[in-house]
């Protein structure tokens, strides 16, 4: 964290972090501090979202579920087929016009990128005329205080010096030329935002050329399989979670599951609440179309040019029951595809790609909301 200035001398969470983070461009962690990152920054977000701690707290003295293996019905046949079609480590190649992503990202960058200027806040306060030993005590010793806020002056905060275009290569995983390219054709007044806010001109720029690669690498992927594929463990490798997060699940190939959000919790108004995934889960179970299905654990992976996705769903339909069999499902609460960020859409696009492609036909891939938009979309 201060070595890539995430924090100050005081140990404060930085302007920097913030803005990073937000980006989805934090710089990586070194190989052996990896399998915490998760945990380090949830909490570095309780900082800022209290809500964040209460998912990673629980009550020590309930029972715990120390072991959650696989059942009989991930070796049903129909199931081993389903897997068998899915389980493989997959390779993409990315052939698209350079000079394209360069127009598509010098025209966003100007008209959406905002730097705010470096501020910084003076607090002044006369002291009273009479003081008494109770009032430093009391800290009241001064008037009311008055703040005066002014802009960083450019060429004070210039001392330090930043690769520009090497920070976005490493953001953007593009060429030091195409960089160059996008910062030489985009307007002088946006570039010269950068004097005012070095870091978070590249923090942002860095996000709005991921977005503008994320547009572009959709139409231009194709994927191949490998000899490697996913071993059966990664659906066990966690194995302490506590029983009040955890679904009963009657047809899933674990006895146990554990979805994301909330496992169901009673609102203000009396109601009962649950997470878009648990509503799923319950809906799976019930539904006589359903044979077996997986919540895939996020070992099971597929990678993209904008980061790795893991699908939510693998579902077995009784045949006959359905047109199509074997499903690949990704739940969201809301399809609206304004409402789903650039970069995460474009994981989406990606995946439905490779098993439109990979697959022969046998599994579909889609987007759903809810079980009965599933069931829409397989009886299609």
């Amino acid at each position: 964290m201060l070595k890539n200035d995430y924090i100050d001398e005081e140990d404060n969470i930085t302007e920097k972090y913030r803005t990073e983070a937000a980006a989805e461009c934090l710089a990586p962690w070194p190989e052996e501090l990896q399998p915490i990152q998760e945990g380090v920054q949830q909490l570095i977000q309780n900082v800022f979202d209290e809500s964040k701690l209460q998912e990673m707290t629980e009550d020590g003295n309930k029972p715990k579920l120390q072991e959650n293996d696989l059942n009989e019905r991930f070796y049903k046949k129909e199931f081993q087929t389903l897997w068998k079609a899915i389980n493989h480590h997959y390779i993409y190649t990315v052939n698209f016009d350079s000079q394209e992503l360069i127009d598509k990202a010098v025209k966003a960058i100007d008209a959406e990128l905002y730097v705010s200027k470096l501020l910084y806040t003076v607090t002044y306060a006369s002291q009273k005329s009479s003081l008494n030993a109770d009032m430093l005590q009391e800290g009241s010793s001064f008037n009311a205080a008055n703040n005066h806020t002014s802009v960083v002056n450019a060429g004070r905060s210039g001392q330090v010096k930043y690769d520009l275009i090497g920070k976005i290569v490493e953001g953007t995983n593009l060429t030091r030329r195409t960089v160059g390219k996008i910062l030489q054709l985009i307007k002088p007044e946006t570039f010269a935002k950068y004097a005012a806010n070095p870091e978070e001109f590249i923090a942002k720029t860095i996000k709005i050329i991921k977005e503008q690669k994320a547009s572009v690498i959709v139409d231009h992927i194709t994927y191949n399989t490998t000899d490697c594929t996913f071993s059966s463990d990664i659906f066990t490798q966690e194995k302490i979670r506590t029983m009040d997060k955890a679904y009963k699940a009657a047809k899933a190939i674990q006895d146990y599951i554990f979805t994301d959000g909330m496992a169901g919790y009673i609102a203000e108004d009396g109601s009962e609440r649950k997470s878009v995934e648990r509503n799923f889960a319950e809906d799976l179970d019930k539904a006589d179309e359903v044979y077996i299905y997986a919540k895939l654990p996020r070992g099971f992976y597929i990678p993209t040019p904008v980061g790795d996705y893991s699908p939510d769903w693998a579902i077995v339909f009784h045949e006959g029951a359905t047109k199509h069999i074997y499903f690949i499902a990704e739940t969201k609460g809301s399809l609206e595809s304004l409402q789903l960020r650039p970069i995460e859409k474009a994981k989406l696009n990606c995946a439905e790609q490779l098993f439109s492609k990979l697959s022969n036909g046998l599994v579909i891939y889609k987007q759903v909301s809810n079980y009965q938009d599933l069931l829409d979309k397989v009886m299609q």
